[in-house]
C-alpha cells in the first residue's frame, strides 16, 4: 500500500511562488502515476496535475499551465508541484494522489477526469491573499 504524505503549503502573496511535495513510501514508486487535486471552499475538485513513473509525460489542467510545473525524483520517491504567480483563485487544499499503471494515457486521464484514484495524502492548505 503506498503513503503519501504532502508539505509545502502555507500562505503567499498574490504573485508569489511555493513548491509542494509529495513523498510516497510502501510501494513501488515508478508503478504509479503521482500528481495534484485541489479543492477549495464550496467548489468541486480538480485535477491540477500528474506524472506518469512509466514514461514521464505529464498532464496539466489548462486552469495552470504555463504557471505550475511538475516533476519528480525517483530517488527521493517524491513529487513536485512548483507554483508560480499564484493567484486568490489558486486558494485551496492541494492533494497528493497516485494511480497505479504504466498505461499513461489512463492514468493520467484520472487526472483530467477527477476519478479513479488509488491513494489520496491527507492534504496541504494553500492560500493566496491579494
Amino acid at each position: 500500500e503506498l503513503q503519501l504524505v504532502e508539505s509545502g503549503g502555507g500562505l503567499v502573496q498574490a504573485g508569489g511562488s511555493l513548491r509542494l511535495s509529495c513523498a510516497a513510501s510502501g510501494g513501488t514508486f515508478d508503478d504509479y502515476a503521482i500528481g495534484w487535486f485541489r479543492q477549495a471552499p464550496g467548489k468541486e475538485r480538480e485535477g491540477v496535475s500528474g506524472i506518469s513513473g512509466f514514461d514521464g509525460k505529464e498532464y496539466v489542467a489548462g486552469s495552470v499551465k504555463g504557471r505550475f510545473t511538475i516533476s519528480r525524483d525517483s530517488a527521493k520517491k517524491t513529487v513536485y508541484l512548483q507554483m508560480n504567480k499564484l493567484t486568490p483563485e489558486d486558494t485551496a487544499v492541494y492533494y497528493c494522489s497516485a494511480v497505479l499503471g504504466h498505461d499513461s494515457r489512463y492514468t493520467l486521464g484520472q487526472f483530467a477526469n477527477s476519478g479513479g484514484m488509488d491513494y489520496w495524502g491527507k492534504g496541504t492548505l494553500v492560500t493566496v491573499s491579494s
